[in-house]
């Protein structure tokens, strides 16, 4: 089951190959569909997964009810490592968005791993600094960028990871409800709706169910500023 989607996963920066692929061997495959819960916010965790295919959202809830998306994740990249440092309540909730296929390491093997290669550890810290770097600058948009702005942004973020070149622009297959759409940039399904209507407008974006054409990237980024 190992592939370069599997390998590109921070966990297995620095190591060998003969090593990545025996710690993929000891790793358990596991096939969710949409909708799917693999752990909520506030229980205890002591795994960590690796998207093979398919798409994770993280979220949290208001004690009020409302949500909001901290990241989508997509094939390469991991979650739930932070429990394997600080043991404790998980911080989000990890949903399925897309039908996917997860490889799950548990605390005790993933230990058994860093005691022999510690230079893993490394790589796996900055995996954590930079999402904390992330949650840094979404926390600043929240504060300094207007709806139009933040809608820009995540846009180009998502085109990064889930974007595919076509003729007229690049395509970014997101998955994501308007609803989820609004959490991820945290503001009203209708604000949000509203920017992307006048993103269209503009000619800028052309949406197409649960993904959006981006036309005109430029006029994006300097949105998104």
């Amino acid at each position: 089951m190992a592939d370069d989607v599997v390998l590109s996963a921070p966990l297995f920066a620095g190591l060998d190959e003969e090593s990545s692929l025996a710690l993929v061997a000891s790793m358990t495959p596991l096939e969710v569909v949409r909708g799917d819960v693999l752990f909520h916010e506030g229980e205890s965790g002591d795994r960590l997964y690796i998207v093979r295919e398919g798409k994770i959202k993280l979220g949290r809830r208001s004690n009020d009810g409302r949500e909001n998306l901290l990241a989508v994740l997509g094939p390469g990249e991991m979650f739930g490592e932070l429990s394997m440092f600080d043991p404790g309540p998980r911080t989000a909730t990890a949903t399925v968005v897309a039908d996917a296929v997860l490889l799950e390491l548990g605390h005790d093997e993933l230990f058994a791993w860093l005691s022999d290669k510690p230079g893993v550890s490394q790589h796996l810290l900055q995996a954590l600094a930079r999402r904390l770097r992330r949650t840094n600058e979404a926390l600043a948009d929240l504060v300094f960028s207007d709806v139009p702005g933040r809608v820009a942004k995540a846009l180009l973020d998502l085109s990064t990871r889930f974007g595919e070149q076509v003729d007229e622009g690049v395509r970014v297959a997101h998955d994501l409800t308007q609803e989820e759409l609004a959490q991820l940039v945290g503001a009203s399904r209708e604000t949000v709706n509203k920017a992307l209507a006048d993103f269209a407008a503009r000619g800028w974006v052309r949406r197409e169910g649960r993904a959006v054409v981006l036309l005109d990237v430029d006029r994006l980024e300097r949105r998104a500023r």
